[in-house]
């Protein structure tokens, strides 16, 4: 077990939530394959990859919308509010788009997950599943 220099978390325990997101994302995309006939994937191994690729989209698109969310709070206008509105709704709909375009270009046809509607469901359902889970799992 690894530390970082002063009172760091050892690297495994800051990686912990990570890898259960990951299988928590497993398990939801699985069930929408099952249950959604748009949203496809050949096999378990590409659920996986898919759930990993997920995973780091959408830390990326949590990353960027709490900053435009922290460019909003600071806006002293009017004008300025609305542009940071405007961006972060661009954002929020373009991520799906941005999803659909990765999971394509990644996998092909291999795995698809079937549209604007559907991947939107899928992440939205994804970023509740997780936030359960890690209150579950913290006690509260």
């Amino acid at each position: 077990m690894t530390e970082q220099a002063g009172n760091a978390a050892p690297v495994r325990v800051r990686l912990a939530p990570d890898v259960i997101d990951i299988f928590v994302y497993v398990v939801v995309l699985n069930l929408f394959v099952e249950y959604f006939p748009k949203v496809i994937s050949e096999s378990f191994t590409l659920s996986l990859l898919t759930a990993l690729l997920l995973k780091v989209a959408l830390e990326l698109v949590l990353l960027v919308k709490n900053r435009i969310k922290a460019r909003f709070r600071q806006a002293r206008t009017l004008v300025g509010k609305a542009v940071a509105a405007l961006v972060l709704w661009l954002v929020l709909v373009g991520s799906k788009f941005a999803v659909l375009e990765a999971v394509d270009a990644v996998f092909g046809g291999r795995v698809s997950l079937g549209g604007f509607i559907p991947v939107t469901l899928l992440i939205v359902t994804l970023l509740l599943s997780r936030a359960v889970v890690r209150r579950l799992l913290q006690g509260t």
